[in-house]
């Protein structure tokens, strides 16, 4: 198995979403962030009481920044060529197949990342076992 070069303790400043102004007074208005624009809006200028905006200050330290729970960074692979470049960075990049590549390339994909070291995020998604 292959472990990260290096543990590094992730610490978000923020889990919980950013929500939109008003989504919770009307069902038309969905939850995602979305920034406030009205020239009398209270939250856009920030008043006291009103939802949190996303600032800079939230964002993750840049050593855990996009890091796996594992401790990997993840790196997304089409075909062959993509894994023989992450040959030396086998401790610091974990595979992940994209969801384009078909059950066969995929097959043939997860074994060449096992001879090389590397480990992938997502070897089982679509490959059905064959029963005899």
């Amino acid at each position: 198995m292959v472990r990260p070069a290096a543990k590094v303790n992730i610490v978000k400043k923020r889990t919980k979403p950013f929500t939109r102004v008003q989504s919770d007074r009307f069902n038309r208005v969905g939850e995602s962030w979305r920034r406030p624009r009205g020239i009398d809006s209270a939250t856009r200028r920030r008043f006291k009481g009103t939802r949190p905006h996303p600032k800079i200050g939230f964002g993750s330290n840049k050593k855990s920044r996009f890091l796996l729970p594992d401790g990997f960074r993840k790196y997304t692979i089409q075909n062959k060529k993509d894994l023989e470049g992450l040959v030396m960075l086998n401790r610091t990049y974990a595979v992940e197949i994209a969801h384009t590549i078909g059950a066969k390339k995929r097959v043939v994909l997860v074994e060449r990342a096992k001879q090389l070291g590397l480990k992938v995020v997502n070897p089982d998604a679509r490959v059905r076992s064959v029963e005899n």
